[in-house]
C-alpha cells in the first residue's frame, strides 16, 4: 500500500508516520510540503519522493492513501484537491478554519463517495468505549481540563503559523478542544449547545488564546471544557483531569493510563484507559488503512466534523475578542 504525506511540515506528522513504517506491506512513497528544506530532508530520510506542490507529488507517485496535514488555512484546498481526485485520505483535525470550511468538505465528501477520515482519534480508544457504556443512560455533568504545553513548542517546530489565528483559526480551542466537543457530542447529543465561552491570551500575548473555558449544555445536562498552552512541560505531557458523572457512576480520570470508577453505591473500581489522544494515533493509522483495504466507511467522516466545527464558532462568538495583553510574547 503506497502512502504520501503532504502538509508534512506538521508537528503531528511522528504521530502518523512512525505508525506506518511499522506496518507490514505499507510503502511511503512521497512527502510534500511548502517548505523546500522540511521536503528534502524528509524524502532522503526516507528514500522517497518529495514536492513542494502537493497535487504535482500525488499525480507522480499515484498513492493508495494521503495523510493530509499543513496549515489549518491549507486544510481545505487539501482536501477539495483529494476528494476530486478519488484518492483516499485522512485530513488533521480541525479541517478548515470554521463551520463554513466543514460544511463545504462535507458536501463534496457526500457527492464524491471518496474515503475521506478524520483522526477524532479518541473513538479508536478504550476510553471512549468506557465512557459510552457509562453513559448509557445519560450523563448529567461532564469536565474535560487539558492543558498543554506552553505556545513556543509551535515556534520550535517551525509552525509559527499556529499562533496566527488567520492561519490556525485560534488556539487552545480549536486545537486541543476538538476531540472533547466530539466527546461531548458522542454523550450528550447532537443539541448540545454553547452556554457560556471565556478565553484569555494573559500568559504568553499571541493573538490566539493560550486558555480557553467552554461550557456546554443539553437541557440540564452541562459539559466544561478546559484547554491551554500553560503547562511548564515538554509535547504529549498535560495538565488533565477529567470528571463525569452519571445517574448511577462517578468516572475520575487525571492520568493518561487510569480511570477511577465510582458506583452510586460507594464501590471503587480502577480501570487501566488510555485518556490522551497520544496513544490512539498508532491504532488510528491501522484501522484506516484496515477501513481502506476492506472497502468500509472511516470510523470518522469530514461530516462529523460539521456540528464540532458548529461549537467551535460558537464558543468563539461567545467568547468575543481577546483583550490585549499586558504580557509580551
Amino acid at each position: 500500500m503506497k502512502l504520501a504525506f503532504i502538509g508534512a511540515s506538521h508537528w503531528h506528522l511522528p504521530l502518523y508516520l512512525d505508525p506506518a513504517l511499522q506496518i507490514e506491506g505499507v510503502q511511503v512513497v512521497g512527502v510534500s510540503d511548502p517548505d523546500a528544506a522540511c521536503v528534502k530532508a524528509l524524502a532522503a530520510r526516507l528514500g522517497c519522493a518529495g514536492d513542494t506542490d502537493f497535487r504535482a507529488l500525488c499525480r507522480k507517485t499515484r498513492p493508495d492513501f494521503v495523510v493530509a496535514l499543513g496549515r489549518h488555512c491549507d486544510m481545505v484546498e487539501e482536501a477539495r484537491f483529494l476528494l476530486e481526485e478519488g484518492i483516499p485520505f485522512a485530513l488533521e483535525k480541525p479541517c478548515g478554519l470554521n463551520a463554513r470550511d466543514a460544511i463545504e468538505l462535507a458536501a463534496l465528501e457526500e457527492r464524491t463517495g471518496n474515503f475521506a477520515a478524520v483522526p477524532l482519534v479518541f473513538r479508536n480508544g478504550d476510553f471512549t468505549l468506557l465512557l459510552r457504556k457509562i453513559a448509557a443512560q445519560g450523563t448529567q455533568y461532564m469536565s474535560f481540563r487539558f492543558i498543554a504545553g506552553f505556545p513556543a513548542r509551535y515556534q520550535q517546530a517551525n509552525c509559527h503559523w499556529m499562533l496566527d489565528p488567520a492561519l490556525s483559526g485560534g488556539g487552545s480551542t480549536i486545537n486541543l478542544g476538538i476531540h472533547f466537543f466530539d466527546l461531548a457530542l458522542l454523550l450528550m447529543g447532537a443539541d448540545a449547545r454553547v452556554r457560556h465561552a471565556t478565553m484569555s491570551n494573559a500568559a504568553f500575548g499571541h493573538p490566539v488564546e493560550d486558555y480557553g473555558l467552554v461550557v456546554l449544555e443539553q437541557g440540564a445536562d452541562l459539559c466544561v471544557i478546559e484547554t491551554g498552552y500553560l503547562y511548564p512541560a515538554p509535547t504529549s505531557t498535560f495538565d488533565m483531569h477529567y470528571a463525569v458523572r452519571t445517574p448511577h457512576d462517578y468516572l475520575v480520570a487525571h492520568d493518561p493510563e487510569t480511570v477511577e470508577l465510582v458506583h452510586s453505591s460507594g464501590e471503587r473500581q480502577m480501570i487501566a484507559s488510555h485518556t490522551t489522544n497520544v496513544a490512539h494515533y498508532r491504532t488510528f493509522m491501522r484501522d484506516v488503512l484496515d477501513r481502506v483495504r476492506a472497502g468500509r466507511p472511516p470510523l470518522a467522516r469530514l461530516s462529523d466534523m460539521v456540528p464540532i466545527m458548529r461549537l467551535v464558532g460558537d464558543a468563539y462568538a461567545k467568547a468575543g475578542p481577546l483583550r490585549k495583553s499586558t504580557v509580551s510574547a
